[in-house]
């Protein structure tokens, strides 16, 4: 329908246009039209979200307008997060996210922590700049069954292997399913240093994790 597809829209363009008191306004009148909350989630908000987070790398954007178009997105979720059913199965699995030691670049990890919260999986987050250490001994006392990490530095992106190497050698490498992501990652480095899956975007990120459940 195409009506719905321009909501997508205006809602995208609005989070990068830093309309974060109007877009909470939108977010109603599309659910006054019976359409579904969580496709405009990611189909919408997300989407202008992920055009952010791009924009801020391509230095374009600023960290104030990273926070506002943030706002913004929120604003709308919550709207939307208020209507939503949930229908959806809860606690798939567990899984402690964070960003790894010496970087402090969060907005893409934030991002699949949200879509997987609505997706259905209990999201233990655990920040930016996080010692490789501490990713293993939060999945343990959390009982998680994944252990994600992300960075947009390619200086940090051997903090990965370290965890991974960590785990070897606590004998503890079959007990968590590692997911890394981030802008300088790459699906050739997680097969490098044995991580089990990479994802290119918070979208993708939903799909791999939903594809290791059973098994």
């Amino acid at each position: 329908m195409p009506r719905k597809e321009e909501y997508f829209d205006k809602m995208a363009q609005m989070v990068i246009d830093e309309e974060d008191e109007e877009i909470a306004d939108l977010c109603r009148a599309y659910l006054a039209e019976g359409y579904d909350p969580e496709e405009a989630i990611f189909k919408g908000l997300i989407k202008g979200m992920n055009e952010v987070g791009k924009l801020f790398e391509e230095e374009e954007y600023y960290i104030s307008d990273l926070l506002i178009c943030s706002d913004a997105m929120y604003n709308g979720i919550d709207v939307l997060t208020e209507k939503m059913e949930s229908h959806q199965e809860k606690n798939l699995a567990t899984a402690v996210i964070g960003v790894v030691e010496g970087d402090t670049h969060d907005i893409g990890k934030n991002l699949v922590k949200l879509m997987l919260e609505i997706a259905g999986f209990k999201m233990i987050d655990l920040g930016k700049d996080v010692p490789c250490e501490k990713f293993i001994d939060e999945a343990l006392a959390n009982d998680a069954k994944f252990i994600m990490m992300s960075t947009l530095m390619t200086t940090t992106m051997e903090n990965m292997k370290k965890v991974i190497d960590m785990l070897k050698e606590r004998g503890l490498r079959d007990k968590f399913i590692v997911m890394i992501g981030g802008g300088p990652v790459s699906e050739s480095f997680a097969q490098k240093i044995g991580a089990d899956a990479y994802s290119e975007n918070a979208t993708e990120a939903v799909k791999v994790a939903k594809s290791f459940i059973g098994k």
